[in-house]
């Protein structure tokens, strides 16, 4: 099983993703934790990484659980992403191993991992994702 926290940013109907250097999917921004870490400073820190931007820990809200096949790995390998929503503060650029983001609609469904696209339905069947 891999663990992930990701941050969930959608604006007129289209959702924030990233994709870094040598991958062929996008993904929500996020990451792992480090030892000792809380969800809250783990999305600070990878979206601070990825994005170059400050997210305001005090906005910060759950936005749902979501598991399936891990994009890359081999078959039966999971991963679980915990995926909050947040306020933040900067201009979203691509930072660090990220080469493009992105503001995806749900006509971009096939662009993005496997377990992104189950958020992508959960962001559809609430009306937040075009």
């Amino acid at each position: 099983m891999i663990d992930k926290i990701a941050w969930i940013h959608v604006a007129d109907g289209r959702v924030l993703a990233a994709r870094s250097r040598g991958k062929d999917k996008f993904y929500l921004p996020g990451g792992k934790r480090e030892p000792g870490e809380s969800d809250a400073e783990t999305l600070a820190r990878e979206v601070r990484e990825e994005l170059g931007v400050e997210i305001d820990t005090e906005s910060i809200s759950p936005a749902g659980v979501f598991e399936g096949q891990a994009h890359g790995q081999a078959e039966g390998t999971t991963v679980r992403t915990t995926a909050y929503a947040a306020e933040y503060r900067g201009e979203p650029r691509a930072c660090a191993e990220i080469e493009e983001i992105a503001w995806l609609g749900y006509a971009d469904r096939d662009r993005v991992s496997l377990v992104t696209q189950l958020v992508f339905d959960h962001l559809r069947r609430t009306g937040q994702l075009r």
